[in-house]
């Protein structure tokens, strides 16, 4: 590691997800908070046109764009109180201005109808309009979008006005949020100079400024920022679209909590969330979310959570992680700046796949090898000892009968989401229906196949090529890709079975020798998988091996509610006593098993196999199995021992009656003074 990177990661404080019983107590507690939020309210509108009542204007002859639905809510510091009503804050105070137009009047009637206190928001006399934005749809797709307020100047009397309110509501609140949006908004030269002074005028109150232009003016306040910004201000230029490094998000981070003298929260999008304070530096990983995403208002989300955590008794890190989760809600809620309530903040936390170590996953530069080998370190983590019970997937980490499986998945999702328009579909219809099945692949792969077909049939009914009733459940859609799956499994078991091909042929390198050597070391075995039961009892069988899971072999039942793998695990958790994780470790090529593995403080070994060739490294595999947080990855078992000798098992294990490795060296040394043979 180099100097630079050492210093990246000295006082770096581990990740330690919430458990159910500290976020179910933070989230009672914050059902008392009381917040202010001082900011530019805005509306956001959404017009979905439809153009099949579309006619050309008789006075222009240009075609019209008929509104089927219009949809409005609030945006902007509204958005920061919706999420912090619908997390459950008792009191939620608004400091801003709204205009005395009618998108006002509809900002403050929503504010009013899910509870806000509006008694303090300020309608200005000038011409001052209501922030607006107003987002046409057009087959699906927003295009240009029409602003309301971008000419406002608030006048200086408005300002002190606002202020004398501020000042008043400040003192009644447990936090209190500072929140700009935009240049035309409140935030004026006056009324920066004045809330500035109310800072410093309640020292001992929680302020948290979250401001896209000036965040630097309210010393005194918790900052909460993106990494774009950050960097900015700590001197480093990138473009909207350019990636801030980790090296670069970390300093910035250090430099500005050490400017302010307040903790700093920093966003990173998809790489999650960035917080220092005076006990060091915690990354907060981000949530990874199967299927299309709308991140718009997600920064409004974290912001909500991180100001309610706070309010609720949490310190930084802690807080951080409610608004975290909040915003892991939000994201999945499309078309809207939408909200999370706790019981969705509860469910998302309960099995929440966190993505670990993006850069490094991304990145194999990084990489760092145990000793000359092909194993990759990738943590620190423990390992198990001794090991006592080993946990397998199937599929790409021990068998490759399946291998292709993709290759009959992705047409037979593709049929099914054009239906009877799959021969006529145009070329950007299909490409578009192509795009989003790889993509639900792709995210989906190593969880059990009925919860891919659930997505399959949500897009079926997202692309409305099938009539309704022709629609299948995941279970119909199911039977139709295990159908086409299991010709190819059956063929090849066949040839198995009449020696025209050798078990050998559908092994990853070394699989069976490193289940036999664990076996006989006395490491209790389980198969996993999220393939149908019977299914993998019958290859596990074909492939001479079944009996190496003295466990037992576990897989789907059809029943989207159960976890195979959940389950297993927890029956291993129970088998072992005292609900500790210790002596467990499981290996595979998906990600399920490592984030459930290590959900239960297990050792992980990713299996970064190459199913083609059954050796070597699949980079793309790699990447997936560290986000979700392997400890060690391996591309397949052929440096076998070394990687036995990594997780602490003897180098002399007997098999079958044959010593599979040279006794250790005292004992040698012992046989040549005695004349045996060495």
């Amino acid at each position: 590691m180099s100097d630079g990177a050492a210093h990246t990661e000295s006082n770096l404080r581990a990740f330690a997800p919430l458990d159910a019983a500290e976020l179910e107590s933070l989230l009672r507690r914050i059902a008392k908070a009381r917040v202010a939020v001082i900011g530019d309210f805005c509306l956001d509108v959404y017009w979905m046109a439809d153009l099949s009542r579309s006619e050309e204007s008789l006075e222009t002859g240009l075609p019209t764009r008929p509104i089927r639905e219009q949809r409005c809510s609030p945006g902007g510091a509204g958005n920061v109180m919706a999420n912090l009503l619908a997390l459950g804050c008792r009191r939620a105070v608004a400091l801003g201005a709204v205009g005395d137009d009618p998108w006002g009047r509809e900002l403050q009637r929503l504010l009013l109808e899910m509870g806000a206190d509006t008694e303090h928001l300020l309608v200005p006399r000038n011409d001052w309009a209501t922030l607006t934005y107003v987002k046409p749809h057009v087959e699906k797709k927003e295009t240009n979008r029409l602003d309301f307020g971008n000419f406002n100047a608030l006048p200086d009397d408005a300002a002190r006005e606002l202020l004398a309110r501020c000042r008043r509501v400040i003192p009644e609140v447990d936090v209190t949020i500072v929140n700009q949006q935009v240049r035309q908004g409140i935030h004026t030269p006056a009324f920066r100079e004045g809330l500035a002074a109310l800072l410093r005028e309640f020292p001992g109150r929680c302020f948290v400024a979250d401001c896209r232009h000036g965040t630097d003016r309210y010393a005194g306040a918790i900052v909460k920022i993106n990494d774009h910004e950050a960097a900015r201000l700590c001197g480093v230029e990138r473009g909207r679209e350019e990636l801030v490094l980790r090296e670069e998000a970390l300093a910035a981070a250090r430099a500005l909590h050490a400017r302010f003298g307040r903790p700093v929260v920093l966003t990173r999008g998809r790489r999650g969330v960035l917080v220092c304070d005076e006990a060091g530096a915690c990354e907060i990983p981000a949530i990874q979310v199967v299927g299309p995403i709308d991140p718009v208002g997600a920064g409004d989300s974290v912001l909500a959570g991180l100001a309610l955590g706070l309010a609720a008794g949490g310190d930084a890190a802690t807080a951080a992680q409610v608004g975290n989760l909040a915003a892991g809600v939000t994201i999945r809620k499309l078309n809207q700046t939408g909200t999370a309530s706790p019981e969705e903040i509860l469910a998302l936390a309960r099995h929440a796949d966190y993505v670990h170590r993006p850069e490094l996953a991304e990145d194999p530069r990084r990489a760092r090898r145990h000793g000359d080998t092909e194993i990759e370190v990738v943590t620190d983590a423990p390992r198990p000892r001794p090991l006592r019970v080993a946990i397998f997937d199937h599929d790409g980490t021990i068998s490759v009968l399946r291998e292709g499986w993709e290759r009959v998945m992705e047409p037979m999702m593709i049929r099914a989401i054009l239906g009877p328009r799959y021969d006529s579909a145009d070329e950007s219809l299909y490409l578009r229906a192509t795009e989003r099945v790889r993509s639900l692949i792709e995210q989906t792969t190593g969880i059990q196949t009925i919860v891919q077909m659930q997505g399959l049939a949500d897009m079926v009914r997202e692309f409305e090529c099938v009539p309704p009733e022709e629609i299948l459940d995941a279970a119909g859609y199911k039977r139709i890709y295990n159908d086409a799956l299991m010709e190819t499994v059956r063929r090849r078991i066949a040839k198995l079975r009449r020696g025209e091909l050798d078990a050998g042929d559908f092994l990853i390198k070394n699989a069976k020798a490193l289940l036999l050597r664990l076996r006989s070391a006395g490491v209790r075995l389980y198969l996993a998988s999220g393939t149908d039961r019977d299914d993998v009892r019958a290859e596990a069988e074909a492939m001479g091996y079944a009996d190496c899971f003295d466990g037992g072999i576990h897989g789907s039942v059809g029943d989207v509610a159960r976890d195979a793998k959940r389950e297993v695990l927890d029956r291993i958790l129970r088998d072992i006593g005292g609900g500790a994780a210790s002596g467990l470790a499981a290996f595979g090529d998906g990600p399920v098993e490592i984030r459930e593995t290590k959900r239960r403080g297990g050792y992980t070994v990713g299996v970064a196999s190459d199913e083609v060739r059954r050796f070597g490294l699949n980079p793309v595999k790699r990447t997936r199995l560290i986000q979700a947080g392997a400890d060690l990855v391996v591309p397949d078992f052929s440096q076998l021992d070394a990687l036995l000798d990594w997780l602490g098992l003897p180098a002399g294990v007997r098999v079958r009656g044959r010593r599979t490795a040279r006794p250790a060296a005292p004992a040698r040394r012992a046989r040549r003074r005695k004349g045996g043979r060495p």
